[in-house]
């Protein structure tokens, strides 16, 4: 296999975290924290990897075959986690490298779990080098899920394929595609960052929130998440970012070029609406109803958590795992499903849902008419025969590596809900868990090494929707 795109992809990678370091190195200079230091090292050590890379992989023929897009994409992720973690490793937070790592993953993949306390109390630049990272992790997100996953037909993403030319020399166009995304997404965050000024927030709260609310991502600058401002005009700014986040990004381009429609009549953005309401409204009646609480507050509190459940941000006001065991099953649940693919959010994405129920809907259709023809349809246009194969295959490897994790957690030592929801959360990249030791008031750092190692996988395994990672492990990927 010829690495050279992909080392000069790396480079490139490496250049942008090493240019997103600047940041928080700044913030601690500002703030006259020693830590800067740190990240002028940090800056020196990734630049100087990343330049390499481009000057000795820089004028090829960009062409890149399937094999090179699945490297590519693996190494994506794995990389920028390891360079991304150097700071936190060498930070004044004293974090082993297995917690730095642990961080750093979950911070790249938007997932959220952290093995950090005393937040309140955390130094700028890292608490920015945290939100930065989700925020970085957000657009690559997007990007992927647009130009790459379609290509490799990962999952049924190959259906996604009508947003971006199948040939491999369409560089232009995805280079055109990823500007006009990225300044969706700027503006975005800008539009947040601003909306959180207005309802109080100081500045560095307000930025830090900003990011991670527009990546899904669910870092927060307070052990008690956004709880910690207990302002309902917060919570339902962040409500509807993070709903936005949650939406196909490549819906918004097409609405500024004129064309609202798809936004409006999308089958995949309007099922998620619709399981979200009704999980709003079903937690809302079940806490008014069993636990007494004012209608007003369960459903501010459940609109809130529901949305960061589903959306795979992770952001928490209250103890949502304290409301009942109808609430749990609903959250885990939740964590599961996902939002839409082309937004930042996590989970198995609401199409392949909608994929299966038509495929099962055919099915039905030719049990009881076996000499009819019935066709099954996403978005009201049939699907392709390849399509709902790849979907059941997804399904069906999620299943596997969730019981997998399941497993591995439980014969660490784990009990059966932190195994259960830590296998769960991590896949899926949501953040907490459920239970007193990873639920919505705890965290991730009284767990063992080995058991944030093999999180660690999950959260990776889960971000490159599972089959771009495990095809390196098939012998016949590395023949020629």
């Amino acid at each position: 296999m010829d690495f050279r795109p992909v080392l000069y992809i790396q480079g490139i990678l490496l250049s942008i975290l090493s240019i997103g370091m600047l940041i928080p190195m700044l913030a601690d200079m500002y703030w006259s924290n020693p830590d800067w230091k740190v990240f002028f090292l940090c800056i020196v050590i990734t630049a100087f990897f990343g330049g390499s890379l481009i000057l000795s992989n820089a004028g090829l023929e960009f062409t890149m075959n399937l094999r090179q897009a699945f490297m590519m994409t693996f190494m994506s992720w794995v990389v920028t986690s390891l360079f991304a973690c150097i700071p936190l490793a060498l930070s004044g937070q004293n974090l082993s490298f297995t917690d730095a790592f642990f961080e750093a993953v979950s911070g790249i993949t938007t997932t959220g779990s952290t093995v950090m306390t005393n937040l309140d109390k955390a130094p700028p630049g890292i608490l920015l080098w945290r939100s930065i990272l989700q925020w970085l992790g957000g657009i690559g997100i997007v990007l992927m899920a647009m130009s790459v996953l379609p290509m490799l037909s990962v999952g049924g993403m190959q259906i996604f394929r009508t947003e971006l030319s199948e040939s491999e020399k369409a560089l232009p166009r995805t280079a055109q595609l990823a500007s006009s995304i990225g300044a969706i997404y700027i503006g975005l965050t800008m539009l947040c960052l601003l909306a959180y000024l207005l309802a109080g927030m100081g500045k560095f709260d307000a930025l830090n929130h900003a990011l991670t609310t527009l990546a899904t991502g669910g870092f927060s600058t307070y052990d008690a998440s956004l709880g910690h401002f207990h302002s309902d005009a917060i919570e339902l700014l962040c409500t509807f970012f993070m709903i936005v986040a949650g939406t196909p990004f490549i819906l918004y381009l097409k609405a500024i070029r004129g064309n609202l429609r798809p936004l409006l009549v999308n089958s995949q953005v309007r099922m998620f609406l619709l399981i979200l309401s009704l999980s709003i409204a079903t937690t809302t009646t079940y806490l008014v109803t069993t636990q007494d609480m004012n209608a007003y507050r369960a459903f501010i509190g459940a609109t809130f958590n529901m949305t960061s459940l589903m959306t795979g941000t992770g952001f928490a006001s209250e103890a949502y795992d304290q409301w009942g065991g109808f609430v749990i099953a609903l959250t885990f649940f939740l964590m599961g499903i996902g939002a839409c693919a082309g937004s930042t959010s996590c989970g198995i994405k609401i199409f392949r849902f909608e994929i299966f129920l038509s495929v099962i809907r055919v099915q039905i259709q030719k049990l009881l008419h076996p000499h009819g023809a019935f066709v099954a349809h996403y978005n009201g246009k049939p699907i392709p025969e390849d399509v709902p194969l790849s979907v059941m295959s997804f399904l069906f490897l999620y299943a596997i590596c969730f019981i997998a994790l399941a497993l591995a957690l439980s014969a660490l030592g784990l009990d059966f809900i932190t195994s259960l929801s830590g296998a769960m959360t991590s896949i899926s990249n949501v953040g907490p868990g459920l239970g007193e030791v990873i639920g919505p008031s705890g965290n991730f750092s009284t767990l063992p090494d080995s058991a944030k190692w093999v999180l660690s996988v999950g959260m990776l395994l889960g971000r490159l929707e599972i089959l771009a990672a495990l095809i390196l492990l098939h012998p016949s990927f590395w023949r020629h």
